[in-house]
């Protein structure tokens, strides 16, 4: 018995020395892949960049070292692709790039034009970009139709059918609950609490709604038509007529496409046009390969790229691992930028539809201490609205993209009066005893009193006054000027710039060209680094999600529930969230 628990015993600890073992050469192999991901990626003679379109794109990618050894992510970052067209172009061993085009989702249409502008530049260079697809999304066939050629699978379709937004409305499934939202604001456009207070588009939001998808799509149909050659007044009929049921000749009649292929005939066509051999196989480069060719300009001045986007919030706690501007942090990192010698400006990427007023101000007053030391300049994506305008607007210049959603100068309050579920609903009573007229204010029990409520109003006209001033002041406007083209209105920026809300029309790289400019850097003397810093691999293995297990039910939730997720999330966090709000409704809903 004795030789048995010792021979057990041994077992047993060689088990566990060969699962450490294991384990650890596990790690050293993940290092050291991930390690050579890192380094300088070697490019082959006559290669090619494949680029991907499928899953979401999002601002900025996640750093993710699984995702590392595999190419297949399902979310792709709007500055690895950027980057990586700029690498390929600058390339010599680059000859041309192979979209791929498949179910594809992007944040929005200005990082759809931001994609289709680099590409435009990659081609001017000399160089060839051939797309293909077995399926085009709307805004897969909007980036491809840049291509020098454009081909199709002999069974497959193009997503062709113009824009709608669809905003929802939850009023009436919150009074089943016995919830009512009580809301203060100012600005007649100011349309988020819409979701919550009103059955459908009041006449303001339907005006500015209609204005900002006619506008979108009137770029989408002019750049596609400019590169396919398809005036406007046909691409608008092709979406009248529900061309996207069409048989898929129609689309070669039409010039949507320039021919009907399977997969391996067009891959025959790139190696046409690398002169290689019919039976050889194509030199390619993946998304991630592309990022990974190190430049080598690290000389001159550094210029700070800044990525802020996501809710604007106070605190990151309430947004459960999600992308935020937390005052928190940014104000933190703008001090560590202003204090670093070797950053000569700064460039704010803002992608965002707002949030917390006193978070926006925090921002603002972080970019004006910024500002006080060396130059910095706004670059919006998406959206940058309401809260996200208010961050942005003291900035020395600002870049926005003729689609990009801006302006929306206003704020509300929506306090949720739950008293109907309680006492109704549920048959909860409540008494009071106090010993001032406001001790009970905020009382679940019951609802704002006509003086509670103009004292909460007059908070919000007081931070619509600030956040007024704030513009004017950054603008260089009058406050009545401002005033004009406020009242919490939307604007594309091709309107922004007319309105002097915006400086340039442009992309992150117009941003970076006029920051060097003010920090009077030479043209060819400066490089670029990205900050916030991406979580390194080792801290993810560490901490990262592991550690945060319900975020898997947020996720999955957030997965299940889709657009429905935030104003759903919002009812359920406004306990924790800043009372006072700068923002436009969470999903513009552009279909």
């Amino acid at each position: 018995m004795k030789d048995f628990f010792k021979y057990t015993l041994a077992t047993i600890t060689g088990i566990v020395a060969l699962v450490v073992i294991t384990g650890i050469f596990a790690l050293i192999s993940i290092v050291g892949m991930i390690s050579t991901g890192e380094s300088s990626q070697k490019v082959k003679d006559n290669s090619v960049f494949v680029l991907k379109l499928s899953g979401d794109m999002e601002e900025r990618s996640q750093d993710n070292f699984l995702s590392e050894l595999s190419d297949d992510t399902n979310t792709i970052g709007l500055d690895d692709v950027l980057k990586a067209i700029d690498n390929a172009k600058k390339n010599n061993k680059i000859k041309g790039i192979y979209i791929e085009a498949g179910t594809f989702s992007p944040d929005s249409y200005a990082s759809l034009q931001a994609m289709r502008n680099a590409l435009n530049d990659f081609k001017k260079s000399g160089k060839w970009i051939i797309a293909y697809g077995d399926v085009y999304t709307q805004g897969a066939y909007y980036v491809c139709s840049v291509a020098n050629k454009v081909y199709l699978n002999p069974v497959g379709l193009i997503d062709w059918h113009g824009l709608a937004a669809e905003p929802y409305y939850i009023k009436d499934m919150l009074a089943k609950l016995g919830v009512k939202v009580q809301l203060f604001k100012v600005g007649t456009y100011k349309s988020m609490p819409e979701t919550y207070t009103a059955n459908k588009m009041s006449d303001a939001n339907r005006e500015q709604v209609s204005a900002y998808i006619r506008g979108i799509w009137n770029t989408v149909c002019n750049d596609v038509s400019k590169s396919r050659g398809i005036r406007n007044d046909k691409l608008n009929s092709f979406a009248d007529n529900y061309i996207t049921l069409a048989d898929a000749k129609e689309y070669v009649s039409n010039k949507m496409v320039d021919g009907l292929l399977y997969n391996e005939q067009v891959k025959d066509k790139i190696k046409k046009l690398l002169n290689t051999n019919s039976k050889d196989a194509i030199n390619q480069l993946s998304l991630n390969q592309m990022t990974n060719i190190k430049s080598d300009n690290n000389d001159g001045g550094k210029i700070a790229v800044y990525y802020a986007y996501g809710n604007v919030v106070s605190s990151d706690i309430t947004e459960g691992g999600s992308p935020c501007i937390s005052s928190e942090k940014v104000d933190a990192d703008l001090e560590k930028l202003k204090n670093d010698d070797d950053i000569k400006a700064v460039v704010i990427r803002v992608n965002s539809g707002g949030g917390s007023s006193f978070a926006s101000e925090q921002i603002w007053h972080a970019v004006e201490m910024l500002k006080a030391k060396k130059p910095v300049v706004i670059s919006m994506g998406g959206m940058a609205a309401s809260g996200a305008y208010y961050l942005s607007c003291g900035a020395n210049w600002i870049v926005a993209e003729p689609t990009t959603l801006t302006g929306s100068i206003g704020i509300f309050g929506m306090i949720p009066d739950i008293s109907g579920l309680l006492t109704q609903k549920l048959g909860v009573r409540f008494d009071v005893e106090k010993t001032n007229r406001g001790s009970d204010f905020g009382s679940i029990g019951r609802p704002f009193n006509v003086d509670e409520s103009k004292a909460f109003q007059a908070s919000i006209d007081r931070g619509y006054i600030l956040f007024r001033s704030r513009v004017a002041n950054g603008r260089n406007m009058k406050v009545t000027d401002v005033e004009k083209i406020a009242q919490g209105h939307v604007w594309l920026g091709e309107t922004a710039i007319k309105l002097h809300l915006v400086d340039q029309l442009g992309g992150i790289d117009a941003a970076i060209a006029k920051a060097a400019k003010l920090a009077k850097i030479d043209k060819s003397g400066y490089y670029t680094e990205s900050y916030p810093e991406k979580v390194s691999w080792i801290d993810q293995i560490l901490n990262s999600s592991l550690k945060k297990g319900s975020n898997y039910l947020d996720e999955n939730l957030k997965s299940t529930l889709g657009e429905y997720y935030e104003p759903l999330m919002l009812v359920k966090k406004l306990n924790k969230t800043d009372r006072v709000q700068a923002r436009i409704p969470f999903a513009v809903n552009i279909k």
